[in-house]
């Protein structure tokens, strides 16, 4: 009996059940494509903002010191210190190693350029590529090719086991050089074999493989500065702690979670004698933009929830109201509050989870379509979210009949078998 009652409130009510329905369907749709695009875009849109550099910076630990004494200021001086060289593989051997994306060593040494007769001191900076390096089993390549991807290079990038150079373009301007020529630097001659634009001080200097900057220098294994670029999370409250003061839990989580603190952390255990630190701006704008869209995501889907528990309600009200007879019929029969509320509920959670399970398919090409004309990224919506989605549906379903159901069940019978109010 329970079953047929429901039964023919959908054949009798099709259109009042088609809208209650559509309004579900329309709902979950927008909640799930938002909910694909929070889950799913998250590394994505890190890995793109990853474009814009590097994140990380490590540096001798002895550059950290600030020593003085009588008014004199006793810090090494800043060309005194260096890291080894033989160390970076090490990188790829901290816990959060797969968010390290790539990291490009520098060592800017002062040369000197002959030309026509002419000396002249400029910079060079000594630095990776893209060079391969391995630790233990893993072969990965790195370098400033993709650490700063926005580094454009007219001619030929450089072997790292070569001997070619780059020329910052204003530096190319003021020598008029070009690619294919050869200068002759601190008495070595070396082959330019591309123009640099970076749109920054390396404009400016000559960009070789670090293994020349070393030989200029006379320290082999010399490296100034690493920067790193990792994919992280935006700073919370247990971010900003300092760890020397956490207890083991507490410890353990922010240590496996990956802050910029966490991660520069790890990259100062796994480099002697090094120092490394977030580059703050850079790690601030990453979290205010992922945190943004994220608050986006979320005003979204609340948004659209709330306008479906609206039209359900609304659907549902005049539902009932034209079924009062029906409903004073089921009390003068015997039934109670709890049987007239299990019969609408029913109704709700049946409607809910065919709008549901239609509002997560339509949601999944909705998310897909997002993903390839707005980010220009694959999305894909996990099956796992498909019980999430029906859950979310039946709560908002009742959320929105609720009002409604407790009307029907108040109704007083002899009012409603006479079609009163």
């Amino acid at each position: 009996m329970f079953a047929r009652l429901v039964y023919e409130s959908f054949r009798r009510q099709k259109r009042r059940k088609l809208l209650a329905g559509a309004a579900i369907t329309l709902g979950v749709t927008v909640a799930t494509a938002m909910i694909a695009v929070a889950t799913d875009i998250g590394d994505k849109i890190n890995r793109e903002l990853r474009t814009i550099g590097a994140n990380l910076v490590v540096t001798p630990q002895e550059d950290t010191l600030d020593v003085e004494i009588g008014g004199i200021n006793l810090k090494p001086p800043s060309d005194g210190a260096f890291l080894n060289e033989t160390d970076l593989p090490k990188i790829k051997g901290t816990f959060w190693h797969n968010n390290i994306t790539g990291f490009a060593p520098m060592l800017p040494v002062n040369v000197t350029l002959e030309r026509e007769g002419r000396e002249d001191n400029i910079t060079l900076l000594g630095t990776y590529f893209a060079k391969q390096i391995s630790f233990g089993k893993e072969k990965f390549t790195t370098g400033v090719r993709s650490t700063y991807p926005w580094w454009k290079v007219s001619g030929m990038w450089p072997e790292d086991a070569s001997r070619d150079i780059l020329l910052g373009e204003r530096l190319a301007t003021a020598l008029s050089a070009k690619a294919g020529d050869e200068l002759t630097l601190s008495g070595r001659p070396l082959r330019v074999s591309g123009i640099l634009s970076t749109g920054g001080a390396e404009d400016d200097q000559v960009v070789a493989p670090i293994a020349l900057a070393q030989q200029i220098l006379g320290k082999p294994g010399a490296v100034r500065r690493v920067y790193v670029s990792a994919l992280t999370k935006p700073e919370d409250a247990l971010a900003r702690r300092d760890p020397k003061g956490m207890s083991g839990a507490i410890y353990d989580r922010w240590y496996c979670s990956p802050y910029p603190q966490s991660i520069a952390f790890q990259l100062q255990e796994a480099i002697p004698n090094s120092h490394a630190e977030q580059i703050r701006q850079v790690a601030q704008n990453e979290g205010a933009v992922l945190t943004r869209i994220e608050g986006l995501v979320f005003l979204v889907t609340l948004a659209a929830l709330v306008a479906s528990a609206l039209a359900v309600s609304a659907a549902m009200a005049t539902s009932i109201f034209e079924r009062r007879a029906e409903v004073g019929l089921m009390k003068v029969l015997g039934a109670g509050k709890l049987g007239v509320a299990s019969v609408f509920f029913a109704e709700a959670a049946l409607l809910a989870l065919i709008g549901g399970f239609v509002g997560f398919v339509a949601g999944g090409l909705l998310a897909h379509q997002i993903g390839r004309s707005i980010f220009n990224l694959q999305i894909t919506i996990a099956p796992v979210l498909l019980p999430v989605i029906l859950a979310v549906a039946v709560m908002v379903t009742f959320a929105g009949s609720a009002v409604a159901i407790r009307k029907a069940v108040s109704l007083d019978p002899v009012h409603a078998l006479r079609g009163e109010v």
